[in-house]
């Protein structure tokens, strides 16, 4: 079988061929890295899960230290294109009589054998490749969310995990969460009566965008080239580096992506929904029009599902969100309303309701990411890919639907989804919109 690339001439590459550009595109690149396919590793319930970290900044760093926890783990390498940062998780590994191997570029942390598993916490344009890439590696892999920066993204990652059948989990980790879990087993039971209406809203005070300043040179220790990868070509600005990369439409997809996975997937879960059949999204740059972004400090989107809807609302630079929450979930149905969030779950009965359902808060009593990589953990020691609570195919699901709202929003539209096809009933936007297109000679395979 040949490794197949679609450009958007029709043309299409033989494996040999990428190859060979693909080496030259990428700086001479190893081959194995790239393009020699490994077994995942399969470990004893007893023997050592050596992982490596790419990008160490944010998450991704908050995740390997949730992995190393775990008895057994052992943190071998890390990687990330500003060497300051690498300079600062290393003195602080050595206060704890650790070293590890270093690295810059990705694809040279994948060429080293001991490592049986990967943390990607990169922006949001890398995790595709990084994803792939490590996946043809033979390494397990535990990646950041949202898993693509477009839905096209999303499908590969999946191609690539049911290709390879490694043990991949999505940092979903709301999802190995037990009061969550707990709000949708009460769902279930069905006495909040029908549900018209699942709202999801995101509020958040603390985050706003950077202010407009002129581009400059990269800080000394930075590999802008290696930050930007297949993302376009453009000057360094501080506004859109480190932290801020999310409200740039080439890296992310601002709150819908970054917080929307995490709330749209349980709005998603407790209905058994899947994809909805309409989707309309308004917004704008309302609060902060003269401060650096692209993406929506403000934004409204209705889903249209078969017997409900569900409504996106998200708000940068405050925090007065519905139920007097910055962030959650509220199914309402006709006898009374659960309210989710982080915090925990109530039911809140509707007054003329006969049925008294109403329920107090439930707070949580765990720490969602360290069961979230405890299930990683124990998917690998048992050789079960499908063991892991947030699998490619969870995390591409509800990818996929956050990446609609933000379509809506650009192309102004209501626009349609065809579930059997996969894809927008309008051909111009699937085009425009489905994939988003790669630079600087990177170019994702289709698997």
């Amino acid at each position: 079988k040949f490794l197949i690339l679609k450009h958007k001439t029709n043309k299409i590459m033989k494996r040999k061929d990428f190859i060979k550009s693909s080496s030259l595109a990428l700086g001479g690149a190893s081959l194995a890295t790239q393009f020699s396919f490994a077994s995942p590793t399969v470990l004893g319930s007893n023997e050592r899960l050596r992982i490596g970290a790419i990008g160490i900044n944010g998450m991704g760093w908050s995740d390997t230290k949730s992995l190393l926890k775990i008895n057994g783990v052992e943190l071998v390498a890390i990687c990330d294109v500003d060497q300051n940062v690498i300079e600062k998780r290393k003195k602080e590994l050595g206060a704890k009589g650790k070293k590890v191997r270093t690295y810059s570029d990705y694809r040279d942390l994948l060429d080293q054998k001991d490592i049986d598993a990967v943390v990607i916490g990169s922006p949001d344009h890398w995790h595709a490749l990084m994803m792939i890439h490590a996946s043809e590696a033979g390494k397990h892999i535990y990646v950041e969310k949202p898993i693509g920066n477009s839905i096209g993204e999303c499908d590969a990652m999946v191609a690539a995990q049911e290709k390879y059948n490694n043990v991949v989990q999505v940092g979903q980790w709301q999802r190995s969460q037990q009061h969550f879990r707990n709000a949708l087993n009460f769902i279930d039971t069905g006495v909040l009566g029908p549900i018209r209406t699942v709202k999801v809203w995101c509020y958040q005070g603390w985050m706003r965008p950077a202010a407009i300043v002129p581009n400059s040179a990269p800080p000394a220790g930075v590999d802008y080239k290696g930050w930007l990868g297949p993302a376009p070509s453009k000057p360094f600005n501080a506004s859109r580096f480190h932290f801020n990369f999310r409200w740039f439409w080439d890296y992310a997809g601002g709150l819908m992506t970054d917080w929307g996975v995490h709330l749209l997937d349980y709005g998603l879960l407790g209905m058994k929904a899947s994809v909805p059949k309409t989707i309309v999204g308004v917004g704008g740059k309302f609060a902060y029009p003269n401060l650096s972004q692209e993406t929506p400090d403000t934004l409204t989107t209705l889903y249209e599902f078969d017997d409900f809807n569900l409504v996106w609302d998200s708000a940068m630079g405050i925090d007065n969100g519905s139920y007097g929450r910055d962030h959650g979930i509220a199914y309402i149905g006709n006898n009374a309303t659960l309210v989710l969030n982080r915090g925990g779950w109530e039911v809140i009965e509707e007054k003329r309701s006969s049925k008294k359902v109403a329920k107090p808060l439930e707070t949580p009593l765990d720490n969602g990411l360290d069961i979230h990589t405890k299930n990683f953990v124990q998917a690998i020691r048992d050789n079960k890919p499908k063991a892991v609570n947030c699998s490619i195919q969870d995390g591409a699901h509800v990818a996929t639907v956050a990446q609609m709202g933000n379509i809506s929003y650009k192309t102004k539209e209501k626009i349609f989804w065809d579930a059997a096809k996969h894809q927008f009933t309008d051909q111009k936007i699937n085009d425009k919109y489905l994939m988003n297109e790669y630079h600087n000679g990177y170019k994702l395979p289709t698997l």
